[in-house]
Formats: C-alpha cells, sequence, structure tokens
C-alpha cells in the first residue's frame, strides 16, 4: 500500500498543529492511501495512465501482432498455400484494413512467414501492452484458431504454433484444448440448419446438444445454476461493448460478436432441450 499519504500528513499535520496535527494528519493520509491503492489495482497500476494516450499504439501493436502470428501459422507446415493467404486477405477485408493499415498488415504478414521470427517475443510485447487482459489476449489467440481451422483441420506444425502462441499469452495447454473444442463445436453448430433440403439430416439431436454444451465448457450432468453461470461468463468474454472498452481495436469486434451470437444460440437450445427458464 502507498505511503506517501501518511508521510505528508504527518508532516503537514505537525507544522500547523505540532503532535494533535501529526496524528490527525497520520490518520488522514491513511485513509488517502488506502483510497489511492484500491483505485490503483482496479484499474490495472500504471495501465490507467496511458488508456487513452496509447490506444492508437496498442492497436497497432494486436495488428501487427495478429498478422505476423498468421504468417506464422501460415508458415507452420512449410509452404504458405494459396488459401492461407486467401484467408488473411479475407480477415484483412472482414476488419475493413484499408491503405496504410492493410500494406503494414501485409508487411507483418511477410515478417511473420520467416522460420527464425521472433513470434514469441512480439507476443511478449503484446501482452505487455494489453496489460495482461485476458479476454482481449483470448479473442486473439481465437482468430488464429480460427484461420487454422479454415481449410478444414488443424496440422501438427499448426498446433506446435498455436501452443507457443497461447504459452505466451499466459494460457495454458488445457485452455487451449477447450478454445479448439470449443471451435470446432462452433463450426458444426452453425451447420446444423444448413442441410440442403430434402436430404438426411446427419447431425443428430444428441450430436447438437453436445455441442452446445461443449461451446459453453459445461456437461450434460451440470444443473440449472451452473450452466447460466458458464453461459454469463463466456458471454463476458465476448461481450463487444466490454472488449471496446478495454482495448480490442474496432475491427476486431464483429468477430467477438459472431461469437457471442453462436453463445447466445447454444445456451437458448440447452434451456429448450433441459427444461430451463
Amino acid at each position: 500500500m502507498p505511503f506517501w499519504g501518511k508521510l505528508l500528513g504527518l508532516i503537514f499535520g505537525f507544522m500547523f498543529l505540532k503532535i494533535p496535527g501529526a496524528i490527525l494528519g497520520l490518520i488522514v493520509g491513511h485513509l488517502f492511501d488506502k483510497a489511492y491503492s484500491q483505485d490503483f489495482n482496479k484499474l490495472g497500476g500504471f495501465g490507467r495512465f496511458f488508456t487513452d494516450q496509447s490506444g492508437l499504439k496498442q492497436q497497432a501493436i494486436f495488428f501487427h501482432s495478429l498478422f505476423a502470428a498468421l504468417g506464422h501459422l501460415a508458415k507452420a507446415d512449410g509452404q504458405v498455400t494459396p488459401r492461407e493467404i486467401q484467408i488473411a486477405t479475407a480477415l484483412m477485408d472482414d476488419m475493413q484494413l484499408q491503405g496504410q493499415a492493410r500494406k503494414e498488415a501485409q508487411d507483418a504478414y511477410r515478417e511473420g512467414k520467416s522460420a527464425d521470427y521472433p513470434v514469441t517475443d512480439t507476443l511478449s510485447s503484446l501482452y505487455e501492452n494489453c496489460h495482461g487482459r485476458r479476454d482481449i489476449l483470448q479473442v486473439f489467440l481465437e482468430i488464429l484458431i480460427q484461420a487454422a481451422f479454415a481449410d478444414g483441420q488443424v496440422t501438427h506444425g499448426e498446433l506446435k504454433v498455436l501452443e507457443k502462441v497461447a504459452k505466451a499469452l499466459g494460457f495454458k495447454r488445457k485452455d487451449l484444448d477447450y478454445l479448439l473444442a470449443a471451435y470446432e463445436a462452433e463450426l458444426r453448430f452453425r451447420q446444423r440448419g444448413q442441410q440442403q433440403q430434402g436430404s438426411k439430416s446427419t447431425y443428430s439431436q444428441t450430436q447438437t446438444l453436445a455441442d452446445a454444451n461443449q461451446i459453453l465448457g459445461v456437461s450434460e450432468e451440470d444443473d440449472e445454476k451452473t450452466v447460466k453461470r458458464a453461459y454469463r461468463k463466456r458471454m463476458a468474454e465476448h461481450h463487444p461493448d466490454k472488449l471496446a472498452s478495454k482495448g480490442l481495436p474496432k475491427q476486431a469486434l464483429e468477430m467477438a460478436k459472431n461469437k457471442t451470437q453462436d453463445i447466445q444460440a447454444a445456451y437458448e437450445l440447452i434451456k429448450e432441450r433441459r427444461g430451463f427458464k
């Protein structure tokens, strides 16, 4: 806890009222230090001083790190395919990156393809500039997971890169495994209504419910209270307004919005199937 309030209170109190003033100043200073400490911790230490001034810098670091990591991911199997380039280009389009911002994203992608690219150092810088905010870093990791799945499956080389990224961002292997499984479930869940008319569905109600549970991170044995708590947690992790207030670039918010739609749909299905209110 800070001590400057107590020290100054003691000094100025003694100057004006001698011993009684010193005691009074010490008490007032203690209350000031306590309130300041709580405010400081709540806002993330020195990070609160830089939230506004460094907004552009943080977004620049986010995008540079993202596209460099995408390039590194694409090169994981030795050769960057046209499909992987298409994925990165589509992501730039989705994020509406134009002009200089798009050029810098392309440059970062090329840098990341280098075999000796220091991806861990880059991600350490991202972690520091995001002040370790887990929800922002999770969206970053989820974008990479989405890119890895874009050609249908995650290869061994891509998985190794994702492991490296997850570790650098403070995620454990079990966290990565959950996010991978959840995204696979989301892909199947989104396609549940896309069966061709007249064809026999291969996606059963049991599989649908299992995927909905996986998206929320719950099991079929969990009670209504547990499911609702998991739903609220997942929604909080991806709520666009909350993420925007923490510094996630607005160009990346659309992906978070898509996540919340999947989470909402999964929760509604679970409620319907299990008779929750």
